[in-house]
């Protein structure tokens, strides 16, 4: 009898962990040729566009130039801090080099994965696709990216419109006009990084992170994005 208990005893004595529904963007239900409805645009030129009969996310660095100002800024911002938010605003330069988009139901992303399907199109400058993450009131985030150009990964972190790397992959194949699957792992300070699949990437992060995620590129990057998934832990 004793014995026969002893499983539901270990199971009952373990952590419950709490794993929320995936969010899961796949824009199949967007309209092509508007901005989505599932991200807000803060910096760059993001519509839906239909590629071989599937709606997609693109983001178009050709049609943006440094210094262009993003329509209803202000808005952008306030639908995602409230009114907090001036402070996200002063800090994020509308002529930023970085265009990205924030999802609009994942505010405060601790643990969990992101994943993120992309296609390198075009690009003279760079064809970067990254998993922005850990985006603060202040603007500061961390961003995940591979670039097909360069055939590399790396960490960004960014504070204050400032760019540092923080670790990097490089010598990989990245093929351009190809899917690939971006994935950045995290737990508590612990963070891996996967592309196709492979783990190019394991760090150590200065803190716990917690904020809005997103998707993000760089320059006159053009590129395509079918899906982007948020699986959080807590």
């Amino acid at each position: 009898m004793f014995r026969s208990l002893m499983p539901v005893l270990i199971l009952l004595a373990l952590p419950a962990f709490a794993q929320a529904p995936p969010k899961v963007l796949d824009f199949a239900a967007e309209t092509v040729g508007e901005e989505p409805r599932t991200l807000i645009p803060i910096v760059g030129k993001w519509t839906i566009a239909e590629h071989q009969g599937q709606k997609l996310l693109k983001v178009d660095g050709t049609r943006w130039r440094e210094g262009q100002r993003l329509a209803n800024l202000p808005a952008r911002a306030r639908a995602l801090y409230g009114e907090r938010y001036a402070e996200f605003l002063d800090s994020v330069k509308a002529f930023a080099y970085f265009p990205y988009a924030v999802a609009r139901d994942v505010s405060d992303f601790r643990e969990g994965d992101i994943m993120l399907r992309f296609q390198a199109v075009a690009g003279r400058v760079d064809q970067a696709s990254g998993i922005l993450f850990d985006l603060r009131p202040n603007g500061s985030y961390y961003a995940l990216r591979a670039n097909a150009l360069e055939n590399n990964f790396v960490l960004w972190r960014v504070v204050k419109g400032q760019r540092k790397a923080v670790k990097w992959a490089r010598n990989l194949t990245i093929a351009r006009g190809q899917w690939h699957e971006l994935k950045v792992v995290v737990k508590a300070r612990r963070l891996e990084g996967y592309l196709d699949g492979n783990r190019f990437m394991e760090h150590t992060l200065d803190q716990p992170v917690s904020g809005h995620v997103g998707i993000w590129t760089k320059a006159d990057s053009v590129c395509l994005f079918e899906r982007f998934e948020v699986v959080a832990s807590r």
